[in-house]
């Protein structure tokens, strides 16, 4: 198959690379030059969106916010310049609910289909060819792109028409935000407590509290290690799409409005490019302690 795909970051690149191991053509455009790697495995570059759309019969993007999504599909020599009908747009970006639905009405109105495909399981996910995929738009569109989906992912959902996959991709973005925090205060209390949080967290990986995060971000936590990964700048634009459409719903979300402070504080810290794991540095410094070693007795 003849694919496009447009934004070769941390997670576009590998997931790219992935679909050429598959023996696929891929058409690539990124903000900055193509990786190497992938044109030396095959991959072809193009001077523009358009081009890009022009070449391939499915053009995927993985960008990081709505506005360059817009930009990408709807500016001058964008992806929309170059479509003819029958041919499919599948973002895989994170971005607004909302505005994915007039995205999808203005690509199908030029006659061709429209997936919305967030994912999770950040750096890690994206080059194990395991991310969690979903998924909205029609059914037999995320028929013929799902083999491209396995390529990329493990869990590939199907969750319902245009913009479902945004709102499932925001909700799975407020429990890791909250559970990142919960894994943050209890491996600080305990290590504030004087207890070894590495024991800690190994005696409760076992019980109800194990989770993916307490096993991979507690542990970053433990080696502060906190090159990322997912970004808190990344992470606070998903929790501001919580929040704005909480307010469009008349709805709360205290507890998510609460992650987002914290990644606030450590923005102020210079922490904007920080691993979203780097959460407890806020929690950190008003307990005067840090989660790598127990406290003195």
């Amino acid at each position: 198959m003849n694919i496009g795909f447009i934004g070769l970051g941390i997670m576009g690149a590998p997931m790219a690379g992935h679909l050429i191991e598959a023996g696929h053509s891929l058409f690539l455009k990124s903000r900055r030059s193509v990786p190497a790697g992938l044109l030396s495995a095959g991959g072809t570059a193009c001077d523009s969106a358009a081009e890009v759309a022009r070449r391939a019969d499915v053009v995927i993007l993985m960008l990081p916010d709505t506005p360059d999504v817009a930009g990408v599909l709807f500016g001058e020599e964008g992806v929309a310049v170059g479509l003819a009908p029958g041919k499919t747009v599948v973002d895989m970006s994170s971005i607004s609910p909302m505005e994915t639905k007039a995205f999808a009405a203005r690509i199908e109105a030029l006659g061709c289909d429209y997936l919305d495909a967030p994912v999770s399981g950040g750096e890690v996910g994206a080059r194990g060819a395991s991310l969690s995929i979903m998924v909205g738009g029609r059914p037999e569109a995320f028929g013929r792109v799902r083999p491209l989906f396995e390529r990329m992912g493990r869990t590939i959902t199907h969750v319902g028409p245009s913009g479902s996959g945004q709102t499932a991709k925001v909700a799975n973005q407020i429990i890791v935000a909250l559970t990142i925090g919960a894994v943050a205060e209890g491996l600080l209390f305990a290590a504030k407590a004087g207890a070894d949080p590495a024991k800690v967290r190994e005696a409760i990986t076992g019980g109800l509290a194990t989770s993916r995060i307490l096993e991979l971000h507690g542990q970053r936590m433990i080696e502060r290690s906190f090159d990322p990964g997912f970004r808190i700048g990344l992470h606070q634009k998903d929790l501001n799409l919580a929040l704005e459409g909480a307010r469009s719903l008349g709805m709360s979300l205290p507890a998510t409005a609460v992650a987002q402070q914290l990644f606030s504080a450590c923005v102020a810290q210079g922490g904007r490019d920080w691993d979203h794991s780097a959460l407890v540095r806020a929690l950190e410094l008003m307990a005067n302690h840090e989660v790598s070693r127990p406290a003195e007795a």
